[in-house]
């Protein structure tokens, strides 16, 4: 019987609890006029925000644009690099040549007057004696016929051995001097290809700096029109939640009575739909699909992905692995590339086929002419793909599956990415 009693009064609560707190009281009732002004405001803050959604949207592909710009500025930098210390070491290379053949003119000349010298040193004793060439007093004396011929063909054989010598010695100053003026003339012409590959770097780093200077711009403005698009779109939130509390007021005013069963109800939903939810497993994720193994292409591969997570340094990596940064007078030395260690797009694809004894130049442009052009269509892994004119703004290496690995920009490191079509070549790069 006290069970009972016990059962009965526990029920009895849980009712009167239950009835208690059923229903709020009535909420406030916005009046007509207050919801439609509220309504235009929030629907003029939507308009301006689609308006500046839009030209966001377009100084973002400028920007984008200008990136791409600044990449293949930046590569063209590259090229002028590699080329100018190709010209500096050909001039060096005409320097050391027109230095020899210079002490060699000089060694032949310093003989040529030593020959004179002794010629002229004969001559004058000749002389002194009455012996000389062609003089009658050479041959007064003479004991006999023989004792003539004797004297007339030993001063005929010394006078010639001495003409004979000077004349090869002249004939060698000759050929020295010429070797001298055909150094001479390489040697300008390899300091005027130098002077050119200066005023080439020259020219490409000035060419670097205003596409640098234009992205800074465009991504200032872009900044300043992301930011009045932020405050619109506050405005906008805050209109409608404006709009949202007087409808919500006038809703639980016409319907309040049946506001607290509505809330139970929708309770109730969310947690079974949440119950549901959680009961389902996460459908697994399709792996890529790796390369083949076993195959220069995998070493390829495996040494580009060994490299993931390295920093971004433009001007960095080469065959042996990640190196220092170079500077470039705008974005990458604002992420302080030269400081740090790692690879640009073009160095990691170096290092990646050295592996397989493929040493690639330093620059994508050259780097698309480096091997077979493939069709896009049928890339596979191991294929170098290029963006931009010529390939000069961006290489990445091909995973398949849709994949790439690649060094994609200042500030961010060696990753894996799916292929990116805008700008793309329509031919890839196949070394293997």
């Amino acid at each position: 019987m006290l069970t009972r009693l016990s059962a009965v009064v526990v029920l009895m609560t849980a009712v009167l609890t239950g009835t208690a707190a059923a229903v709020p009281p009535p909420p406030p009732n916005p009046s007509d006029a207050e919801i439609s002004a509220s309504r235009a405001e929030a629907d003029a803050k939507a308009a301006r925000v689609g308006e500046l959604t839009g030209r966001l949207t377009q100084a973002e592909s400028r920007l984008q644009e200008l990136l791409d710009d600044v990449s293949y500025k930046r590569e063209l930098a590259n090229k002028a690099r590699v080329d100018l210390e190709t010209a500096i070491s050909e001039a060096e290379a005409a320097r050391r040549e027109a230095t020899s053949a210079r002490v060699q003119a000089d060694a032949a000349s310093a003989a040529v007057e030593q020959s004179r010298r002794e010629l002229d040193e004969f001559a004058a004793a000749s002389y002194a004696q009455g012996s000389t060439v062609g003089s009658f007093s050479a041959y007064i004396g003479a004991k006999s016929p023989e004792d003539l011929l004797a004297r007339a063909q030993m001063l005929e054989a010394v006078s010639a051995a001495s003409l004979n010598r000077l004349d090869q010695v002249t004939r060698d100053q000759g050929t020295a001097a010429n070797l001298d003026a055909a150094a001479r003339a390489a040697l300008q012409k390899a300091e005027s290809k130098q002077a050119a590959a200066d005023e080439a770097k020259k020219v490409a780093d000035q060419a670097q700096q205003v596409a640098v200077d234009a992205h800074s711009a465009q991504a200032a403005a872009t900044a300043e029109l992301q930011s009045n698009k932020d405050a619109v779109e506050r405005e906008l939130a805050s209109a409608r939640g404006e709009v949202s509390g007087l409808e919500a007021q006038r809703r639980q005013y016409d319907t309040w009575v049946e506001a607290k069963k509505r809330e139970d109800e929708e309770n109730a939903r969310r947690a079974a739909a949440a119950q549901a939810a959680a009961a389902q497993a996460p459908a697994p994720q399709r792996p890529v699909a790796a390369a083949p193994s076993g195959n220069r292409v995998q070493t390829v591969i495996n040494r580009a992905l060994s490299q993931r997570g390295v920093i971004y340094a433009w001007g960095g990596g080469n065959y042996n692995g990640p190196t220092y940064g170079v500077r470039d007078g705008g974005v990458a030395d604002s992420f302080g590339d030269y400081r740090k260690i790692g690879f640009d797009c073009s160095g990691l694809m170096m290092y990646a086929f050295a592996g397989v004894g493929v040493y690639l130049p330093h620059y994508s442009g050259y780097q698309y002419n480096s091997g077979r052009k493939v069709p896009l269509s049928q890339m596979a892994p191991g294929d170098m793909i290029f963006w931009g004119p010529g390939g000069g703004t961006h290489v990445a290496l091909y995973l398949g599956g849709g994949m790439m690995v690649e060094a994609p920009h200042s500030g961010a490191v060696v990753r894996i990415s799916p292929v990116r079509y805008g700008g793309i070549m329509p031919y890839v790069t196949r070394m293997l």
